[in-house]
């Protein structure tokens, strides 16, 4: 007796439909692509425009000694603009829940890394303040909310200040660009009093 083998049918599809299939998902997903490419044409023309403003405008209201504060400026609005595109060039392509989702997380990470940082912002914003201070520089006799003494260096974060026993005090720029006041200027020799807040 000779039994045949019986092949059994399979849901596997046949190459071609699976060519095919990819074929019409290509072409129906085209318009979107295309349209995705030229938004980041686009964006990309108008980022650069808005950052070439955006540091124009800085320019002019901060002096060239304030370089620090225009790129920092300048590369924060940048940030902002490409992630902004990279959402609408999501929800451009069909990826609206992705973009919605990114927009989301990207709102949380921000907040917690703005409020992580505020501080050292802070520190950072008065160190340069304090640098460019012709009235409180290395050498200064000043006296702050907790410490009087000469200035022995300025940083971006930092103060140091040796006070009258000896001691080296570092001190947060933004306690210091609280106030202080100075007591013999090295470069004048006068007495300078920053405004309380």
């Amino acid at each position: 007796m000779l039994i045949q083998a019986v092949s059994e049918p399979t849901d596997e599809p046949v190459p071609s439909a699976i060519l095919s299939e990819l074929i019409d998902d290509t072409i129906t997903a085209l318009p979107k692509v295309i349209s995705g490419v030229l938004f980041l044409v686009v964006a990309y023309l108008l980022i650069k425009v808005a950052l070439w403003v955006t540091r124009s405008v800085l320019e002019r209201m901060h002096p060239d000694e304030q370089r620090l504060i225009v790129d920092l400026s300048v590369t924060i609005v940048g940030v902002f603009l490409w992630f902004g595109a990279a959402l609408a060039f999501l929800k451009i392509v069909g990826l609206g829940d992705v973009a919605a989702s990114l927009g989301t997380a990207g709102g949380f990470i921000g907040l917690g890394v703005a409020f992580a940082l505020k501080e050292m912002i802070a520190d950072t914003v008065a160190g340069i303040y304090l640098l460019r201070d012709p009235d409180f520089e290395v050498g200064d006799t000043v006296n702050t909310a907790s410490v009087t003494g000469t200035v022995a260096q300025i940083d971006l974060r930092k103060t140091r200040i040796r006070a009258d026993d000896g001691t080296l005090v570092v001190l947060a720029n933004r306690d210091v660009e609280k106030k202080w006041t100075n007591e013999s200027s090295a470069a004048s020799g006068s007495r300078v009093e920053a405004p309380a807040e």
